[in-house]
């Protein structure tokens, strides 16, 4: 039998299965190289109702090789393939650290939580300094054990994306989390297609991921539109990541496939909605739903009756309210006689009888 779950705090926000699933604008190069626009991102997450909003902590020398050989060159069938290779795609799409300072000071003075994917140690040193409070393992860095035994070491919540990872990857990087006392796991069920089919998707496999690690399972979503994300948090997911854009007009990077804050906003109310509707499994009726309980049916006179007469299909039926007698009698006062004179409209009771 598993042990309990317990939550996790980002910020000193709770993260768990009763709460509602904690959401995450992953702003990547949508800012196209201008601090203005990761600004103007993040304020516009903050209003639609995000709890984070998420960078990618990298330069693009520290993730890739400026070579031009062929291992490092995108492939043509890739959807990046017109910025040539590696270098070029990470260098547009990279979040100068000069610029994290500046970030976290926004995100205080405007109250919502920014942390970070890291891909090497430097951008965790500077991370720790400005007092990140969770990290996240990117699915292609899921085999980078160093890197996720550092990360780990700071004792802070680490995210892991299993998009890229085979279950031995992934039991690999969880072994190497716990190996450092840091029991603050979150996995994340991700697709890494860029956007991703929905028949890749898999969403059932979210159970089969808290089975094994028994840790918290969220969903990181690269799917068009908000119906995933949604069908995700109905199923369990934790926390929910998707990618912000400021507009569909404006291409960036990675706008192709991100949501607008629009989108974000709608998302967030609807999941809102669905978290608050499922309740839990009573099988009693309704507080609201009582004040209309008076509508059920019950037996009714409905002809006549004389004292003597006896009761039939004709002067007594079921109907519309319930002050009369439960239906379920109705076949024991056939054929019985009134006591008294019984006025059509009137509920019938027991007591009438004889």
């Amino acid at each position: 039998m598993s042990k309990k779950i317990s939550s996790i705090e980002i910020d000193k926000k709770k993260i768990n299965s009763n709460t509602l699933p904690y959401v995450v604008a992953e702003i990547s190069g949508n800012h196209n190289g201008k601090l203005s626009n990761l600004k103007s991102l993040i304020l516009k997450a903050k209003k639609a109702g995000c709890d984070a909003v998420k960078i990618q902590a990298y330069q693009a020398n520290t993730i890739t090789l400026n070579s031009r050989k062929k291992h490092f060159l995108i492939k043509k069938d890739n959807t990046w393939r017109k910025y040539r290779n590696l270098f070029s795609l990470y260098k547009k799409a990279e979040t100068p650290f000069s610029w994290y300072k500046e970030i976290f000071k926004y995100c205080k003075k405007i109250k919502i939580t920014v942390f970070a994917s890291v891909f090497d140690r430097s951008s965790v040193d500077l991370l720790e300094k400005l007092k990140c409070p969770a990290y996240k393992i990117a699915s292609p860095e899921i085999t980078d054990i160093p890197l996720i035994s550092y990360v780990a070491k700071t004792k802070k919540p680490v995210i892991l994306s299993n998009g890229l990872a085979n279950l031995s990857d992934l039991k690999l990087a969880h072994k190497t989390i716990k190996k450092q006392k840091n029991n603050k796991i979150i996995i994340l069920k991700c697709t890494s297609a860029y956007p991703a089919p929905l028949n890749e998707i898999n969403l059932a496999s979210m159970k089969k991921l808290k089975k094994i690690f028994n840790c918290h399972i969220g969903f990181s979503d690269h799917t068009i539109g908000i119906n995933v994300p949604v069908h995700a948090s109905s199923l369990g997911a934790v926390m929910i990541e998707k990618h912000i854009c400021l507009n569909k007009k404006n291409k960036t990077v990675d706008s192709f496939f991100s949501s607008t804050p629009e989108d974000f906003s709608k998302m967030i109310n609807i999941i809102k909605d669905n978290k608050i509707s499922t309740g839990n499994d009573t099988l009693n009726i309704s507080k609201s739903s009582r004040k209309n309980i008076n509508g059920r049916r019950s037996l009714y006179v409905v002809r006549d009756i004389k004292k003597g007469e006896k009761i039939n299909l004709d002067n007594v039926r079921s109907v519309r309210p319930r002050y009369g007698l439960h239906p379920k009698f109705f076949n024991k006062v056939l054929n019985k006689r009134a006591k008294i004179n019984l006025e059509a409209g009137n509920p019938l009771k027991l007591s009438y009888l004889r």
